[in-house]
């Protein structure tokens, strides 16, 4: 019998009581679960009316569908071998569903389809049946085995490899999975979107994919490249631009319509692996490659050797030299018995001795591995020759985006050209399943209403007016609008040959025009020159002693001169010392011209960083900006940063700058964090760790506006989020916008801001031009109509000048707007936070919060790059990292720069 212990006592419990015969039991109903209402982005309220008309094209094709009557047909794809393993290797399904379709033709009905290349299949109307099993045969090329030093091809193995072609058999099943309604297209010009209509419209790109694969087009998601001689530019570094075009529907307010824009990838410059890797690393010869990043280069790219025909796939390098790196040759002895015998052969002796192969340098170089990690296969170097068209997936060089950047730019007219062109040459009127579709295609660039925003005033100092035409003003014969004071500080000069005394002269005397005290300095330090050979880390801190041995106390500033303008790998520690570890101000700069016009935007920074502010909004100083000036009101700007690509170990960087100082919108601090890597979302706004402890990111910024706007707590906060794409806009409402009002009712439980969330997307492939024009459309160019979504609440700013190439507008989404601002206002707010950015002269692409967070989350990157992610795990308090453990630490800013514009 059970037993239950009261107390100190056990005694036994009763039995339970007789059910009656006339009674049922009754099913206990579990208590309602309170289902959480998830947000979704917000319909349009109207459209903007401020500004002056202007008529604009667009690189929107408008397209009429007049088959919507009918329904598409998705089937799943698998593919088999004969042996029955499925097929992972990718871009053989085109080949294999080709041939079923030209094999099996009458089987399907004839049917044409489209195929994504991967497992969906789209048909309009049905298939004769629900299910197919089909088996086919395809000319391949011949495999990996048994070429390299694994082994010598054994006797049947040669009469293979005598042949270019061997026959390969693959089992394919097709099975329906459901079908979507042609209507879901007419759905989604109304703005009645659902699951269906984005999977209708996801066919209609499918079928594009599908018809520059059948010519030959590299694809790259919707963007496709023709192997043509004249795509090609040179970047240098051995690397390749390759120029084609994107291609996609969209759906807008005016219906639907086909988006065409120019598109770059990057591919490695085809030929011999070591000319490669020498260009790649900009080296003299082999002798002073880096192995380790050449390993890491090569991984994955395809190669052919002078020993075959074949194509293999390289897998890493050999850990000794050619000469040293041995392997276990098996031979057939030339008795009758003919019995396999092994021997330890090096892969140099292999290739010299047994192939008689001559190697002229690869003997003290690694051997290229080809095979797998339990079994390698070495080739030498000097056989193997990068086949052409491999995509190139690593970061470029500073040097070899501006490269591409300055051979890739067009003229408006220029790329008018080339679109109408491309539009041409994909010939998508002899497309037969657009056709079926009952798709056809206008030639003629969509022509659009936009408008133009006046520029809003600025005040420079003595409330003296700025006004700035197209997007640009300068500070000849004016002053800072409040004025910082460079004091205690020092000269640094990591090697340079700089005429310092002079430089100091003339920034004193630029920053008295411009109302900056700059005191004489207390030191000029120099670089001994046997440090200049020191990894940077040991030539920061040997600086640094230096600077305590002379100095009493720590400096407010330090100008530091640097000997490269881009990539000086001294920035990252250099920043990380100053700002972590000592709190000091620090401007960096590379002398190579120095002018007026480059001093002056020197003196931009070093105003800002020490606290003052270089110009302000007129509407700012007049206390008039609509709906911000009169409640208390937060700007934040948000963005992740992610390590290059192929680098998946390095964790993500997650900036978030704050407005401070309110009613100012021209005043901002950063809080910066890590987190997982190639994580979007930011996970760590706020991060409970007890019940009376936070240690998010939000709660140091809610603080620092508390105590820097009069000890009020903002009643508004408005979000600028970058770097997020549609598909991610309900995680941005449900779950980052959650954890800023968990972070604020943590502080306060009665206390309900209100809130707008914006994302900011330059990612995208819309272009404006001038109708009658040659050049790039004006600064404060508005569209918020025709080519915009036709629900949601959107529009496109072109704020700056573009005065190379064409302009690429900002994409902005309103997916929440709780404060309840009118089109006109929200516009022309935006409008306006592309002239705070204290950087510049200019008005930027992109709101400032955004630019700013780009600044901290790239300057933060430099000190994890500095120093590696294994070692910027650090013991201090402040910027701890999201995520897992394994994720490092940053360490924290010293208070005193905490709150700065360190990042600008």
């Amino acid at each position: 019998m059970a037993e239950q212990e009261y107390g100190g006592s056990t005694e036994a419990l009763p039995p339970p009581p007789p059910v009656p015969l006339d009674i049922s039991p009754v099913k206990a109903e579990p208590a309602p679960v309170e289902k959480k209402l998830l947000r979704v982005p917000m319909a349009r309220r109207g459209l903007g009316k401020k500004g002056h008309n202007i008529r604009i094209l667009t690189n929107h094709f408008q397209v009429n569908v007049s088959n919507v009557d009918g329904h598409f047909f998705h089937y799943s794809v698998a593919l088999f071998y004969e042996n029955g393993q499925p097929v992972e290797v990718k871009g053989i399904g085109r080949k294999v569903l080709d041939r079923v379709h030209e094999t099996y033709h009458a089987e399907l009905a004839g049917k044409r389809f489209a195929y994504d290349g991967e497992k969906s299949l789209f048909t309009i109307g049905s298939l004769p049946r629900s299910r197919f099993e089909f088996t086919v045969v395809l000319n391949d090329i011949t495999s990996n085995r048994n070429v390299g030093t694994s082994s010598p091809p054994n006797e049947a193995d040669r009469k293979r490899l005598r042949r270019p072609y061997q026959s390969k058999t693959y089992k394919v099943k097709i099975s329906f999975a459901g079908k979507i309604p042609m209507q879901a297209i007419a759905n989604a010009f109304r703005g009645q979107e659902y699951d269906n209509s984005q999977e209708a419209l996801r066919v209609l790109d499918i079928i594009l994919r599908q018809h520059a694969a059948k010519k030959d087009c590299l694809l790259v998601r919707q963007s496709f490249f023709h192997n043509d001689s004249n795509n090609f530019v040179d970047v240098g570094g051995g690397v390749h631009g390759w120029r084609g075009f994107h291609s996609s529907f969209r759906t807008t307010q005016s219906g639907l319509s086909l988006n065409i824009d120019m598109s770059t990838t990057m591919i490695i410059q085809p030929g011999p692996v070591l000319d490669f890797l020498i260009a790649n690393q900009n080296a003299r010869n082999s002798v002073s490659l880096d192995w380790a990043k050449a390993k890491r280069v090569l991984k994955n790219l395809r190669v052919k050797t002078a020993t075959s025909n074949q194509e293999f796939k390289i897998t890493g390098l050999s850990e000794k030299s050619c000469r040293e790196q041995t392997f276990i040759l098996k031979r057939r002895s030339k008795d009758e018995d003919g019995e396999v015998q092994t021997s330890e052969v090096t892969v140099y002796d292999y290739f010299v001795n047994d192939r008689n192969i001559d190697l002229r340098y690869s003997a003290d170089l690694p051997c290229l591995n080809v095979g797998k990690p339990k079994r390698p296969t070495y080739f030498p170097i000097e056989l193997c020759t990068l086949v052409s068209l491999q995509r190139y997936t690593k970061a470029l060089s500073t040097f070899q985006r501006a490269s591409l950047v300055e051979k890739s730019r067009q003229k408006p007219q220029e790329r008018m050209q080339i679109l109408s062109h491309a539009l041409k040459l994909n010939n998508y009127v002899a497309e037969p399943l657009l056709h079926s579709c009952g798709v056809s295609i206008n030639s003629d660039f969509t022509q659009i209403e936009g408008r133009v925003l006046a520029a809003p005033g600025l005040k420079a100092g003595n409330g003296v007016d700025i006004f700035a035409q197209n997007g640009r003003w300068n500070f000849n014969n004016k002053r800072f609008f409040e004025s910082a004071k460079v004091e205690q500080w020092a000269v640094v000069n990591f090697s340079t040959n700089c005429d310092i005394g002079e430089l100091v002269e003339r920034l004193t005397g630029l920053g008295e025009t411009k109302g900056i005290s700059v005191e004489a300095p207390l030191e000029v330090f120099e670089e001994y020159p046997q440090l200049r050979r020191a990894p940077p880390v040991i030539r920061v801190d040997k600086m640094f002693e230096e600077i305590h041995s002379k100095l009493h106390g720590a400096p407010k500033f330090l100008l530091c001169l640097l000997p490269e303008r881009k990539n000086c790998d001294i920035y990252g520690p250099w920043k990380r010392k100053n700002l972590a570890d000592h709190g000091i101000v620090t401007q960096c700069l590379a002398p190579a011209k120095v002018n007026n016009h480059y001093l002056t935007n020197l003196l931009l920074k070093i105003n800002a960083k020490l606290g003052g502010l270089n110009s302000m909004l007129a509407v700012e100083v007049s206390r008039s900006i609509p709906m911000i000036s009169k409640v208390p009101t937060m700007i934040l700007g948000m963005d992740v940063s992610h390590g290059s690509p192929g680098q998946s170990e390095v964790p993500s960087i997650a900036a978030v700058v704050s407005s401070r100082q309110w009613p100012s919108i021209s005043h901002y601090r950063a809080s910066v964090r890590t987190q997982s890597p190639k994580v979007e979302i930011i996970d760590n706004i706020f991060k409970k760790v007890s019940d009376t402890r936070d240690d998010g990111i939000m709660r140091e910024l809610l603080l620092d506006f508390h105590a820097s706007s009069q000890q009020r707590k903002p009643q508004q906060i408005i979000v600028f989020r970058d770097g997020v794409s549609e598909s991610q806009f309900n995680q941005v409402l449900n779950i980052e916008l959650d954890q800023i009002i968990e972070a604020c009712k943590f502080l306060d439980e009665k206390w309900s801001p209100k809130f707008v969330i914006i994302v900011a997307q330059k990612n995208h492939h819309t272009k404006f031009f001038q109708s009658g024009s040659p050049h790039n459309v004006p600064p404060g160019t508005i569209i918020d109509n025709k080519v915009c979504h036709p629900r949601n609440n959107d529009f496109y700013l072109c704020a700056h000048a573009g005065t190379i190439g064409t302009t690429r507008p900002t994409h902005y989404h309103v997916l929440l707007d709780e404060v309840g601002f009118k089109p006109d206002e929200l516009q022309e707010l935006v409008h306006n936070l592309c002239y705070v950015y204290q950087r510049s002269t200019t008005a930027t692409s992109i709101v400032a919060p955004i630019g700013y967070a780009h600044l901290a989350a790239a300057q933060v990157g430099q000190w994890m790059k500095s120093e590696g992610t294994s070692e910027t795990s650090s013991s201090q308090d402040g910027l701890r990292n999201a995520g897992p453990v394994t994720v490092p630490q940053l360490p924290s800013l010293q208070k005193n720069v905490a709150t700065s514009m360190f990042f600008c």
